[in-house]
């Protein structure tokens, strides 16, 4: 970055920029828990010195646990290792078995992504949405950016199914929906996807929305069928019709990449298996809010009773409970040592 034509090129220095970004966001927590530890062994001596009544004695009490804190985000980081993990993340819901109630529970987990990206501070743009029939949304994409958006996001890719009592049943009857959650990494151009222009059809639509300036006059949003995988991406985000193609473009080849990696991993058929048909025992979580609370991930184990917190984007015990399960160390060292 010090050489004199770094910046002569916007396309060449901003991957060196975002590289020095995400180490930077790694190196500079590791080094702040080093004068952590320093401090707290400093604080530790002079505690012993003036005994258990000291003042100084509670002091080291609360710095030690703001040192565990402080740790256990750093090892976390270190679970975000993969190859993409750093990357951002194109999000995509989509409606189940359940009809009316399936496109309500995905407005609900909308929602509840929504206030999650907020808690996180991460930026996102809805690319298409098709509202349901009734009520709720049918199918929509987004794109989130941040720090590891990706890596964090990756353990949502799975079907997500709803018990509660149904607000559309006049006979207050229980109802189970259900949603899938697809996640790929948005990939950028250091990776080469070729897709050949015979193997798409173009449509153009205009843009769907709640009203007034969300929806535009011109045929604006753009819809791309990859016609050897059935892959369907939409973008209506923007007002250019170019601008929604680029960015349906993106989303294509960010879904191609990833079946590619799929194959060169031999993960295709455990992916399915994970994930599996948008119905019926192929959950990798259960939202039940009748006939008792609880929402528990399938994979991990991990459980609370606290449905409303989720609900509103307390996430992130479970995404940290599958970062840590899928850890090739998870199990290096008993706990206490």
């Amino acid at each position: 970055m010090n050489r004199p034509d770094f910046w002569d090129s916007r396309e060449k220095s901003q991957p060196v920029v975002d590289e020095v970004s995400r180490l930077k966001n790694t190196l500079e927590p590791f080094q702040k828990v080093v004068v952590q530890t320093d401090d707290l062994a400093t604080l530790a001596e002079l505690a012993a010195e003036e005994g258990d009544n000291s003042p100084l004695y509670e002091e080291a009490i609360t710095a030690v646990a703001d040192l565990e804190a402080a740790l256990d985000r750093l090892e976390l980081v270190s679970f975000l290792s993969g190859k993409m993990d750093n990357k951002n993340a194109i999000v995509t819901l989509r409606a189940g078995a359940g009809g009316t109630e399936a496109c309500d529970w995905v407005a609900m987990l909308e929602r509840m992504y929504l206030h999650w990206f907020d808690r996180r501070g991460f930026g996102y743009v809805v690319n298409d949405m098709q509202l349901g029939d009734e009520a709720g949304i049918k199918t929509m994409t987004f794109t989130v950016t941040g720090e590891f958006a990706y890596g964090y996001l990756k353990g949502e890719k799975g079907v997500h199914r709803l018990v509660r009592i149904s607000p559309f049943d006049a006979n207050k009857r229980r109802h189970t929906s259900f949603c899938s959650v697809d996640v790929v990494p948005v990939i950028d151009d250091t990776i080469q996807i070729d897709i050949n222009e015979k193997d798409l059809r173009i449509d153009t639509y205009h843009s769907s929305g709640a009203g007034g300036q969300h929806i535009n006059k011109t045929s604006s949003a753009v819809r791309i069928t990859h016609l050897p995988t059935g892959i369907v991406v939409a973008s209506q985000s923007e007002r250019s019709q170019h601008q929604n193609r680029f960015i349906a473009m993106q989303m294509l080849k960010a879904k191609l990449y990833q079946i590619e990696e799929d194959k060169r991993t031999a993960a295709v058929k455990q992916e399915d298996a994970d994930k599996g048909d948008n119905g019926w025992s192929n959950q990798i979580r259960s939202y039940v809010l009748q006939p008792y609370q609880l929402v528990k991930d399938l994979r991990t184990g991990h459980e609370t009773s606290n449905v409303q917190g989720v609900l509103d984007g307390d996430l992130d015990p479970f995404m940290n409970t599958y970062l840590r399960m899928g850890s090739p160390t998870k199990n290096a060292f008993k706990d206490g040592e």
